[in-house]
């Protein structure tokens, strides 16, 4: 990294996460995965009680999508808003236990059945599988709604990272039956090129390396990296796009793409609000043990999603 000055907090957050030791690895992507569950455990601090918490599968195909449903306190109403949640992890890692805690407080603060999908990863299921899983469980959950006891009317989409680039890529098919959208740091572009990338190649948190990788293990094909599905600064249509919310990393290398994906909504007559969190970390949502930073986004996504859920 250049030479960034970084808060003492957050110094000293990234100085623990290099001291991370993954036990029985078999390899850079076990230890990848691995390795953000520890993470999520060590700085998410304590998980909130919920209503109640459902698990059950999708039909899709040859394959079945996992799903958790998280019901919120104080649910009054027969049938609730609901929010998809389409979980970060550079398109590799990522579960329903890296994203427990943000999840529980999502759930409470926006009042709104938050609906986690275990979608299929690479390098195992490349582009376009997790995709798939995604806009398939977003259509099951949209038509099944009455069923799960939400209101149909009010069902909007969050996405963190490589979810973020899942998410708008699902609310361009699917954004006439969505309210909103919420996109945390996105992962936006293959490319790489940025002056954030730049500026913050070696991290913190995340790195070039790391994102060369993973990019080469979800678009395993020449072509892909021309879809705009999978690389969403291609997109040129966001015409089903809801109204969006980007909230976005200062010290973080996808903050540029982010950005700039923010402005492509907005020349395209997309409504976006776009916050920068000051002297924060990519992944800094997952540090709510530590943050007060991770409160208060939860809370600026609430007020968002309340908003646009009338």
């Amino acid at each position: 990294m250049n030479t960034v000055q970084l808060n003492p907090e957050i110094s000293r957050i990234t100085e623990s996460l290099q001291k991370i030791h993954v036990f029985d690895s078999k390899d850079i992507l076990d230890m990848s995965r691995k390795g953000y569950e520890t993470m999520s455990l060590q700085l998410g601090g304590k998980k909130e009680a919920v209503k109640m918490i459902e698990e059950f599968n999708i039909p899709h195909h040859n394959h079945e999508i996992p799903v958790r449903i998280y019901r919120p306190n104080g649910i009054e109403s027969e049938k609730s808003s609901a929010i998809i949640y389409l979980h970060g992890g550079w398109f590799v890692s990522g579960s329903f236990e890296t994203h427990d805690a943000v999840v529980r407080q999502l759930a409470n603060a926006t009042g709104a059945a938050i609906i986690f999908v275990d979608y299929r990863l690479a390098p195992e299921y490349p582009f376009p599988a997790g995709l798939k899983d995604a806009q398939s469980a977003t259509e099951w959950i949209i038509n099944n709604a009455d069923h799960l006891h939400l209101d149909k009317n009010k069902i909007g989409i969050i996405g963190d990272s490589a979810g973020g680039a899942l998410a708008v890529s699902v609310s361009t098919q699917l954004g006439h039956l969505l309210k909103f959208q919420v996109l945390i740091y996105p992962a936006a572009d293959n490319t790489l090129n940025t002056k954030s990338w730049k500026d913050y190649e070696k991290g913190p948190v995340i790195n070039k390396e790391e994102g060369v990788r993973a990019w080469s293990w979800y678009l395993t094909r020449p072509e892909d990296s021309q879809n705009p599905l999978a690389v969403p600064l291609l997109i040129k249509d966001f015409k089903n796009t809801p109204s969006t919310f980007v909230l976005l990393s200062e010290h973080d290398p996808l903050r540029d793409e982010g950005q700039q994906l923010a402005e492509n909504m907005k020349a395209s007559g997309v409504h976006v609000k776009i916050v920068i969190y000051k002297e924060m970390v990519h992944g800094f949502m997952h540090m709510g043990g530590v943050l007060k930073e991770t409160g208060e986004a939860v809370q600026e996504i609430a007020a968002f999603t309340k908003e646009n859920s009338k």
